[in-house]
């Protein structure tokens, strides 16, 4: 078996971490892997440094990558508010090129700096495995929330040839600068990030389930001035908003004063949209003089917009429907902290359907403060989504 994950509740640091290793060193027969990733509860944040320095003298993995969460998931299940170690492991992708991120403050200003120019290797031994860097490449990318740009470096990546696709998210097991703990091979660090760049041609597709659906109807922003949204349709956004409230069932307004949703579509040629077309933002805020809305995201004019409403049916419909058909020996899963039982009501539930639906027989992952993953060809920071990195055996 190339991939194997293992969770444990174990509340003594050293015995859940004994457990995680001895199960994903089990299922991969004794074969050293390629890639290690690791999620960790608060309760074990101060153990970290050993945890991290037991996987890598134990498992020995050709790379090892890790960040502390709020929450983590194993298998089918997710363990939030309790201590928990889940370990994930693959053999057979070949040579990873490890990344470490960090912000740079420079008298010309802001510089990120540690990634590699062109996207491919850093060093001579692995370009001579890999050859020149000409295909497109995935970075999973594990981030400190408060202290790494992480829309920011996104933004950076974009255009770059050969493409960059990101999968990932924000550490979640902090309240403040320097709580969270990120893992990259020995070091460990309370900033920046940490990530792996896979080898070409890995069997890995990513899925990015943003948990809303569209309600009313599109509309093309006529006016707008970085964060407002001044006019939809030619009359103010307010306005819009407040007849498409007059127009919602009684159900849907409901969720509407839970939290108003804004849904830009990212491929203008299409002539309709449904789920997947849309990046969500939040709308934050209305002045009711102006009738501008205010939204987390800069609009132009001429873009296409929608309303969304996003409850549990909504998100458990959305990540169904990114799912289906889809099949996968290993998935690692970035769901937003404000998912799991806070928002569905039980436990499991994101774990339990990419378990079910995709098959995987290796699940790991984490709850995240933000999540990183590519919609419409473009990868954004998300928030209240759940972005998975699927993976299927080599031929």
């Amino acid at each position: 078996m190339p991939f194997a994950a293992a969770l444990s509740e174990h509340p003594v640091a050293a015995q859940a971490t004994g457990e995680v290793i001895g199960q994903v060193a089990e299922t991969l027969g004794g074969e050293r892997p390629d890639l290690a990733v690791l999620f960790v509860t608060p309760p074990h944040v101060g153990s970290m440094a050993e945890i991290q320095s037991t996987v890598v003298e134990l498992l020995a993995p050709g790379h090892l990558i890790g960040a502390t969460a709020v929450a983590v998931l194993g298998g089918a299940r997710e363990v939030e508010e309790r201590p928990a170690v889940s370990l994930w492991a693959a053999t057979g992708l070949g040579p990873v090129t490890p990344v470490r991120l960090e912000v740079l403050e420079l008298p010309s200003g802001t510089v990120i700096s540690g990634f590699p120019r062109d996207g491919g290797p850093t060093d001579q031994a692995v370009e001579d495995q890999l050859g020149p860097a000409t295909e497109p490449r995935v970075l999973l990318l594990l981030s400190d929330p408060f202290t790494f740009p992480s829309g920011a470096f996104l933004t950076h990546l974009e255009g770059r040839v050969p493409p960059v696709q990101v999968i990932g998210g924000l550490a979640s097991a902090a309240a403040g600068p320097g709580g969270n703990r990120l893992t990259l091979d020995e070091g460990l660090h309370t900033d920046g990030a940490v990530g792996v760049l896979l080898p070409p041609g890995v069997a890995v597709s990513t899925v990015v389930s943003q948990g809303c659906r569209p309600v009313g109807q599109p509309y093309t922003v006529t006016r707008a001035e970085g964060h407002l949204l001044q006019e939809l349709g030619g009359r103010p956004a307010l306005t819009r908003l407040q007849e498409l409230v007059t127009a919602l069932s009684l159900e849907d307004r409901e969720l509407l004063t839970r939290g108003v949703h804004l849904g830009r579509v990212i491929d203008e040629h299409k002539l309709d949209f449904e789920r997947g077309d849309f990046l969500i933002r939040g709308v934050l805020g209305a002045d009711p003089d102006s009738g501008a809305l205010a939204v987390g995201d800069e609009l132009e004019t001429g873009a296409t917009v929608q309303f969304q409403v996003r409850d549990a049916v909504s998100a458990d419909d959305d990540l169904r429907a990114m799912l289906a058909g889809r099949e996968a020996d290993a998935a690692l899963v970035f769901t937003c902290n404000g998912r799991g039982q806070g928002l569905f009501g039980t436990p499991d539930h994101d774990a339990s359907v990419v378990s079910e639906l995709t098959g995987s027989p290796a699940l790991a992952g984490m709850f995240c403060a933000g999540e990183l993953g590519p919609v419409g060809g473009r990868t954004f920071l998300h928030g209240y989504t759940a972005s998975m990195a699927l993976f299927v055996r080599q031929p």
